[in-house]
């Protein structure tokens, strides 16, 4: 059997959810694994207590304690630094996973012959509860198949969240070391993945995600993350011309730049690797090159727009894919049409 690395990191968890995480990668149905956890040098002494009782009793867990905060990102780098096999896993520390992930998720990816796979999950609140049955429908997430093939997107969005993740090592060594403008180690991982042998969705819930009150931004809706910022910030137009710039930053325009780091290292291992990599014609890659800088720019120039931004066709040429539903007119509305969309803002 190949064997796979989970990589899960803690910082100051909660016991209950911490404990149900665990065993249910322990009761993976798949066993030829390595959980590597990297505690974030938390403040509560039960944290480090329940993860030496775990590591005692299941050799297959290795825990490290760091001396002092890393910081989430630098905690992922770390774990991914300590990973050895041939496939890895992310996992956060408060969802719960199906027994069949890793079987299902490395049956799949081998079949495919894709460097990544990704899946659907369940969303959940604090106490199990079903919020949402399909997180990808949930979050009009693109879902990437034989039948929606569309390579730039990984690089002009965070299509698939860490945890639904299971790829190979040669993304992991690309991966590592993570750059200054590293923000989201699993959109890059995607993009690298991406622009090796592809990836490929499992459109098929394999876990559940929990959605809860310390959850930093990602498991929320539109409508959730507005409330959050007025309350904090006001109502008025130049606050939301200040929560417009933060979205954009954040949620597009960081994540391209972070990925366009690592366009040398892929090109390089290309040219080392090109008999193992499906994609090894110059001119493609030349086009993806001139498309990724043509998607900084339309970020950049839509940032400083306060009023309207005109090149709407390129929203459609690089966001837009099946599935998007309302998702697409909130995007446009706040990427090109920043006055009306304050109005939406205002009543939300």
């Amino acid at each position: 059997m190949e064997k796979v690395d989970i990589l899960l990191t803690t910082y100051n968890s909660k016991i209950e959810y911490l404990k149900m995480q665990i065993d249910s990668i322990l009761n993976q149905t798949y066993k030829d694994f390595k959980l590597i956890i990297s505690d974030d040098c938390s403040t509560k002494e039960e944290v480090k207590e329940v993860l030496k009782e775990y590591e005692q009793k299941d050799n297959r867990i290795k825990i490290y304690f760091q001396p002092q905060n890393l910081g989430y990102t630098k905690n992922f780098e770390f774990v991914l630094t300590k990973s050895t096999a041939d496939y890895i896993a992310f996992s956060d520390h408060d969802d719960i996973w199906y027994p069949n992930k890793i079987e299902e998720s490395l049956k799949l990816l081998k079949e495919k012959n894709v460097d990544l796979v990704y899946c659907d999950a369940k969303q959940i609140d604090e106490n199990e509860k079903t919020l949402h049955e399909s997180y990808l429908r949930y979050k009009n997430m693109p879902i990437l198949n034989e039948n929606c093939q569309k390579e730039i997107l990984p690089f002009s969005r965070h299509i698939a969240i860490g945890c639904s993740q299971l790829f190979t090592k040669r993304v992991k060594d690309l991966m590592i070391p993570f750059t200054e403008n590293t923000m989201a180690h699993d959109w890059h991982s995607l993009y690298i993945a991406n622009a090796l042998n592809g990836v490929y969705c499992i459109d098929k819930q394999l876990f559940e995600y929990r959605l809860h009150g310390n959850n930093a931004f990602g498991g929320r809706n539109f409508k959730q993350n507005v409330k959050i910022w007025k309350e904090k910030n006001g109502k008025g137009y130049k606050s939301y011309l200040k929560y417009r710039h933060r979205a954009i930053t954040e949620t597009y325009l960081a994540g391209v730049l972070m990925c366009e780091d690592y366009r040398n290292r892929i090109d390089e291992y290309i040219k080392i690797h090109s008999e193992e990599i499906k994609r090894t014609k110059k001119d493609d890659f030349n086009k993806q090159q001139d498309q990724e800088k043509d998607i900084i720019k339309y970020f950049e120039n839509a940032q400083k727009s306060k009023v309207l931004y005109f090149p709407i066709h390129k929203y459609f040429k690089y966001l837009s894919f099946k599935g998007m539903k309302k998702r697409k007119y909130k995007e446009i509305m706040i990427l090109h049409f920043p006055l009306i969309s304050y109005l939406i803002f205002s009543i939300t």
